[in-house]
């Protein structure tokens, strides 16, 4: 459902908040015979240069909220140590949106009620890379999958924070930069899409194997 207190045109909310209402329309397997499949669903509007993209992003009759980029040199990937408590006004906002669950979808009162808040990740994690025209920009990784990783790597690692982080950074760094063919899924939120220079954050990413020769045939 269109969200229409939401200026930017890919925003949709859910008509059923748990999700149950969605339909599937087949599944495309997780084998290594299906990337080529997925290519032609992911990448049917690839970004190169950023400037465009955020010439289109500030564009009132574009407004490009949502974006596959794909960044024609990957530089590094840096974690910086951050807050490890989520903000007061944060918690009260999640407090008051599950009441309003419970007192209009009684139905679902007992899903809402197992809802939690989950621990901060205490360092935030940033990709530095260059654009096809040479223009290096440094976005934060927003997905949740990262958050994830840290927290297992910090189980692996016996608390060991600093051995976490670098887990982290080897696996995006080493692993999918250097040997995928890496695309980064970009979004804005609603605030800093009209007030930041750059609103981009990336919310997650598409990790194919490179297209070699073999794979033409």
């Amino acid at each position: 459902m269109r969200n229409k207190s939401d200026f930017r045109p890919e925003t949709y909310r859910p008509i059923n908040l748990l999700l149950k209402d969605i339909v599937s329309y087949g599944v495309i397997e997780s084998d290594r015979n299906t990337w080529a499949e997925r290519r032609k669903y992911v990448l049917k509007n690839v970004f190169t240069n950023f400037e465009k993209l955020i010439a289109e992003a500030k564009n009132k009759k574009i407004c490009t909220s949502l974006a596959v980029f794909k960044p024609t040199r990957i530089i590094d990937f840096i974690y910086t140590e951050t807050t490890r408590e989520w903000k007061k006004e944060k918690i009260s906002y999640l407090k008051s949106k599950k009441l309003q669950f419970n007192l209009f979808d009684n139905k679902d009162e007992d899903d809402i009620s197992q809802f939690e808040i989950v621990d901060k990740v205490p360092y935030k994690f940033f990709f530095k890379f260059e654009d096809d025209s040479g223009r290096e920009a440094t976005l934060m990784m927003e997905d949740w999958e990262t958050g994830m990783l840290f927290w297992n790597s910090l189980a692996r690692c016996n608390g060991d924070e600093r051995k976490a982080c670098e887990d982290v950074r080897k696996k995006y760094f080493d692993e999918f930069a250097k040997t995928k063919d890496y695309y980064f899924f970009l979004g804005t939120t609603k605030l800093h899409h009209i007030k930041a220079k750059n609103p981009f954050l990336i919310i997650g990413d598409f990790r194919p194997k490179p297209i070699t020769q073999e794979s033409l045939f």
